[in-house]
């Protein structure tokens, strides 16, 4: 495992593990932005091409999803034993590139197709990213690194929200996907000239072996073994299923029940979000370390386990009533108590990898995540929204606001799996400490 907190890293400076952390940020921040301007879109992009409740679902989730997951273990496994910094910049030019084109889109199919072409290129980030700061960061500032890095998913949602709804005011939607495709290709350079590619195991005084890497399948008996990667991964994918659910769609339901416009949603609404989500991610991750360099691992778990339970009443609050500023207020404090999530569940599974299956734990974790989460929460409300009019004949903004409900009460779920997660990781630590004591 990996060393105190004085531990020195020699092969890579600090100023380039800071500029490299910044640089994949900056990535998961365009892989964010380019996956959830789809969001703010959906009503003008209904009306222009004639869709329904579960195509627009289906643009949002299983399109998206099926490849994103599916090819990001291939990928990682490769990252594994390839350069992993090329990985992603190669990765980047072709989702910006297939950003963009869904600007250009006629029909439901054109869409579909390079929805589909944002999925494949994403698929190559993630799983590349958490491996190469796992090497760059020891155990005990991870939750930390990875914490700063899962800033690309608040501030990437943001950025897509507020760039969409005023591009979209003053332009069209297709030109929105334009302005936020192009600019990924010049980030891919950047990536590929200044992030540094880390020796693997650095951040644990150990070195993996070039020739080591063990098979996908290795790795996934080896992740199905491990009781608390498990429930980790159970936890954040629930988890996941509800937040992708909710945000892809909560601008539609903004616009259907209060009578928002995408101008207002970008300038207003998204903005407050925004400081929630970075609040409780940054504060989220420092927490974490703290509570594991005082209590130990697990209590990174149970500090999810609580924060998302005192998250939850305040959840429910923002579909159950009609006052937008009760609303949103009650929206902007579940978001900043449940979004300590990301950066401690991915240093944890990161903790709990092999050396060598690093990248391929987080693709395991990530293709579970994005399949169950991404696939099939904003796919799932658009369905039950489009069923409930069906069932209880009730217009768009009713069918829409129960099936967000339907989809949030999933959270104990979630809850119940950090929970369990924690008293695992506790077993281990207890574990370690007395073969620590064993005399060799």
């Amino acid at each position: 495992m990996a060393g105190d907190a004085n531990t020195v890293l020699p092969e890579v400076s600090s100023s380039a593990r800071k500029v490299t952390l910044f640089l994949l940020t900056a990535t998961y921040f365009f892989s964010y932005m380019d996956r959830q301007i789809l969001s703010i879109l959906l009503e003008d992009i209904k009306a222009d091409l004639l869709l329904n409740d579960a195509q627009l679902g289906y643009l949002s989730g299983i399109a998206f999803a099926l490849f994103y997951a599916t090819l990001g273990i291939p990928i990682a496994s490769l990252a594994d034993r390839k350069n992993r910094r090329n990985i992603i910049a190669v990765a980047l030019t072709v989702w910006s590139g297939m950003t963009a084109l869904c600007g250009l889109a006629q029909n439901f199919v054109q869409l579909l197709l390079a929805r589909i072409g944002v999925g494949v290129g994403e698929a190559g980030s993630s799983p590349p990213s958490h491996s190469m700061i796992a090497d760059l960061y020891p155990a005990e500032k991870r939750a930390s690194a990875l914490a700063i890095y899962s800033l690309g998913v608040t501030l990437g949602a943001f950025m897509g929200t507020f760039l969409g709804g005023n591009v979209t005011h003053f332009f069209d939607w297709r030109t929105a996907f334009l302005v936020v495709g192009i600019p990924g290709v010049i980030l891919a350079i950047l990536v590929r000239l200044f992030a540094v590619e880390p020796p693997r195991g650095m951040s644990d005084l150990q070195k993996a072996v070039a020739d080591d890497a063990p098979s996908i399948s290795a790795s996934f008996k080896a992740m199905w073994k491990n009781p608390a990667a498990v429930h980790l991964v159970m936890g954040v994918t629930i988890t996941s299923l509800i937040g992708y659910g909710l945000s892809l769609w909560s601008p539609a339901y903004l616009i259907r029940n209060f009578q928002m416009t995408e101008f207002q949603i970008a300038n207003y609404y998204a903005p407050v979000l925004a400081l929630a989500g970075v609040a409780g991610t940054i504060g989220g991750g420092k927490l974490a370390d703290r509570l594991a360099a005082r209590f130990g691992l697990h209590t990174q778990s149970w500090m999810i386990f609580a924060l998302k339970t005192c998250a939850f009443p305040f959840l429910l609050i923002f579909y159950l009533v009609d006052d937008i500023y009760l609303a949103a207020g009650a929206y902007a404090v579940a978001l900043l108590l449940q979004s300590c999530y990301l950066g401690p569940t991915f240093a944890l599974i990161q903790g709990l990898a092999p050396l060598r299956m690093r990248a391929v734990w987080a693709a395991i974790t990530l293709f579970i995540i994005n399949l169950i989460g991404l696939g099939i929460g904003p796919t799932a409300v658009g369905v039950i929204s489009l069923q409930y009019q069906g069932w209880f004949g009730l217009n768009d903004a009713e069918s829409l606001r129960w099936s967000l409900f339907t989809i949030a009460m999933m959270t104990p779920w979630a809850i119940w799996h950090y929970w369990r997660g924690g008293v695992f990781l506790k077993r281990i630590e207890a574990e370690r400490a007395e073969a620590k004591m064993q005399p060799a």
